[in-house]
């Protein structure tokens, strides 16, 4: 895991949501993985670090296959939100995670 993975780890402690599911496979054969989810609500949370720097998420191809992630995940009917470092450092992802925890609780 990230050090911004354990992170949002924290926060999602510290706020005392249920314990979510980490790097979760839920398209099989196919390798994707959600950082954390809920598999009971169908929520999950993808960490995008290095957006501000050459990563896999900010290559054309890393960003086609984010894409391709997302829309696979909608199909079968899972919310994902995403997240930057900035928005995981300042708490305004904890807080979309808790408001979505509470809109399908």
């Amino acid at each position: 895991m990230s050090a911004l993975e354990e992170l949002f780890a924290l926060h999602v402690r510290a706020s005392h949501l249920p314990e979510p599911r980490r790097e979760h496979v839920f398209a099989p054969p196919r390798r994707f993985r959600f950082d954390f989810c809920w598999l009971d609500r169908l929520i999950a949370v993808e960490i995008d670090g290095g957006t501000w720097t050459k990563s896999r998420h900010t290559t054309g191809t890393g960003f086609e296959k984010d894409c391709e992630k997302t829309n696979l995940a909608a199909l079968q009917g899972w919310r994902v939100f995403r997240f930057t470092s900035g928005m995981v450092r300042s708490g305004a992802a904890i807080a979309t995670v808790i408001e979505a925890l509470r809109e399908v609780a």
